[in-house]
């Protein structure tokens, strides 16, 4: 308490010594804490310094020592106490001091800032005086004395009428207006004067709108690259100039402010490379108009948590969100970044009374810093108007299962069937179907990864990296069954359009392959390239095999001869994994609907993505 009372009294003495030594328009200080060692200070100076600008430290007298930020304009330092203490960043006593309250600087080492001039003049260069003529005024120029006789001449013999000079260029602000002119910029406006120096590579501290001797640095280095005064202050038409560079990236765009009544969305949009194209629900499309590959969709539709969560899914199936990317999802809103190697895109969405409306942003790669830019903008401007798109708007005479609200839904490269081995979801499937994938999907769900693929064989076992629970597992069949009985294979030969696996009847043609080998079946069957991987099951659902792919060689054989591996080369291979299974020596004979419903458990869609 001591100590406190002690600080409170040093702090309001050294105050008002202050005050009546100094003006405002001298150089003043942010004074953040008082230590009673030196030691002491230092270590809180180092702690400070580690994530602010403008960090002093000076001599009190009496063993106290002072940690402040400076040096500042008065202006300047009001706006630096307020940010600061706002966002915690110093503590909440923290007040404005002036130089007579400190004697030695002990902090930078080396430093003494102590004997500046009033900072109402030029920091980094003292301002003209009264009597100098800034050298931007323009000066009326002296007409030359002439002699009456020449001046008869000239009148007899009248003179072209000289050329017009071209106008004079606007004078700029000296560096007092200037700082009077900075004075009128509010917190975002000095923000945005910061970002602008940081784009530019001459500000890499905090955007705060507090204009310490870092941000005033990053002025000066500023003015002195581009052929400016130095001054520290830049002048109405340098923060001009500045921000037509910072903005030259976007010229060629056309920006402009856009509300669709339909969508209920207003926001700033690249129209130079842009226009409205169609409305699918949930999306207002903008298509391309040039040679560059950009789209905008603008996201309205009714809808809760639910709808908003699912949009959030059947987003990441489209082809304009490649896989590659951050995502985040929390109960009200979900962002989706899509990086592919030819474009990038950005989705964000947001449910509010009871309507979800977002924007996706689609862009070619490699022009990183003018989407970035563009995306602030449509960001920044984003605003919600009453009403969400109509669901009948559209064009429905061009509908597809290929498309969702006419955008491409990502396809697999490759798409075949497989069954469960076990309770944890193991799978196996043909070895065509995992090859070269970049990812492998189960019931475009799930991911797995390859636990062995025998190419010979043509059997790949898969283990998912998600834990799964099938319905039901395969039943491997021991016994030997009888030629030309009933047969059936489960899989998906359409990729998964109908949701669910489908039964191909058929009969077992032969134990052997057609040239006498063991280990494959023969089968006389119709099916297509996606049912390759399903299990083959006799009359009772136990498994005989996995169909395999039709040969793709030279060979030309009836479409009704199939073959598939047999279970004894299946389980073999499981068995030398490690992996236990189920088998059977029981020949059942099982109704119809109940193999359907047997098959349909242990059946999975596998895919396999670029």
């Amino acid at each position: 308490m001591t100590r406190v009372l002690i600080t409170a009294i040093l702090a309001l003495i050294l105050t008002t010594r202050a005050v009546f030594a100094q003006t405002a328009s001298d150089v003043v200080w942010v004074q953040i804490e008082a230590q009673p060692s030196l030691s002491a200070a230092q270590d809180r100076i180092r702690a400070y310094s580690a994530r602010l600008q403008d960090v002093n430290g000076f001599s009190l007298g009496g063993g106290w020592y002072a940690i402040a930020l400076g040096p500042y304009r008065r202006e300047d330092a009001d706006q630096v106490l307020r940010v600061y203490r706002r966002e915690g960043e110093i503590p909440r006593d923290s007040y404005i001091a002036f130089s007579t309250a400190y004697r030695q600087q002990f902090w930078p080492l080396g430093a003494n800032l102590l004997n500046l001039p009033p900072m109402e003049t030029d920091p980094a260069q003292p301002e003209n005086t009264a009597e100098a003529t800034p050298d931007t005024q323009i000066q009326s120029p002296i007409a030359p004395e002439v002699a009456p006789q020449e001046q008869a001449a000239t009148e007899a013999t009248p003179e072209p009428a000289p050329a017009p000079e071209p106008e004079p260029e606007p004078a700029d602000e000296t560096p007092r207006e200037a700082r009077q002119s900075e004075a009128q910029l509010n917190r975002d406006e000095r923000m945005n004067l910061q970002i602008a120096l940081k784009w530019a590579g001459f500000y890499d501290s905090t955007i705060d709108g507090a204009f310490g001797r870092g941000t005033r640095n990053s002025m000066a280095q500023w003015q002195e690259a581009n052929n400016y005064d130095v001054t520290g202050v830049l002048t109405t038409l340098q923060r001009a100039a500045l921000f037509d560079q910072y903005n030259a990236v976007l010229k060629g765009l056309d920006l402009q402010t856009v509300a669709n009544a339909e969508a209920g969305i207003e926001m700033t949009l690249p129209l130079g490379v842009v226009e409205f194209e169609k409305f699918e629900p949930p999306f207002a499309h903008y298509a391309a108009t040039g040679d560059l590959p950009a789209r905008v969709l603008l996201i309205s539709q009714n809808g809760d948590r639910a709808s908003l969560h699912g949009l959030y899914d059947i987003m990441q199936t489209l082809e304009i969100v490649p896989e590659d990317g951050p995502r985040e999802r929390d109960n009200d809103s979900f962002m989706l970044v899509g990086i592919g190697a030819d474009f990038v895109s950005h989705t964000q969405a947001t449910l509010r009374n009871g309507e979800i409306k977002g924007f996706t942003l689609i862009w070619p790669a490699g022009d990183e810093e003018r989407r970035s830019r563009l995306l602030g903008a449509m960001q920044q401007s984003f605003a919600r108007l009453p009403g969400t798109l109509d669901p009948a708007a559209g064009d429905n005479e061009n509908q597809s299962v290929d498309l969702l609200a006419g955008l491409e839904i990502r396809k697999p490269k490759i798409s075949r069937s497989g069954f469960f081995i076990d309770a944890n979801g193991t799978v196996v499937t043909t070895a065509e179907a995992v090859a070269e994938c970049s990812r492998i999907t189960l019931n475009d769900e799930t991911d797995a990864e390859v636990v062995s693929r025998d190419a010979a064989l043509g059997v790949a076992v898969l283990k998912p990296l998600a834990p799964l629970a099938p319905v039901s597992i395969a039943s491997f069949q021991n016994a030997t069954p009888r030629l030309q009985s009933d047969v059936a294979v489960a899989g998906y030969p359409f990729g998964g359009v109908l949701g669910l696996p489908t039964l191909t009847y058929g009969t077992l043609e032969d134990i052997r392959g057609l040239q006498g080998e063991d280990g494959v079946k023969r089968l006389a069957l119709n099916v297509l390239p996606g049912d390759a991987g399903g299990p083959v099951l006799d009359a009772g659902g136990a498994v005989l095999g996995m169909l395999l792919p039709a040969d793709s060689g030279t060979r030309k054989l009836p479409e009704d001869v199939n073959f598939a591996t047999d279970a004894g080369a299946i389980r073999a291979m499981l068995e030398g994994l490690g992996l236990s299974i189920v088998a059977t020596d029981n020949i059942g004979n099982m109704p119809p609907s109940m193999l359907n419903e047997k098959a349909s458990g242990m059946t999975v869609l596998v895919n396999c993505w670029d």
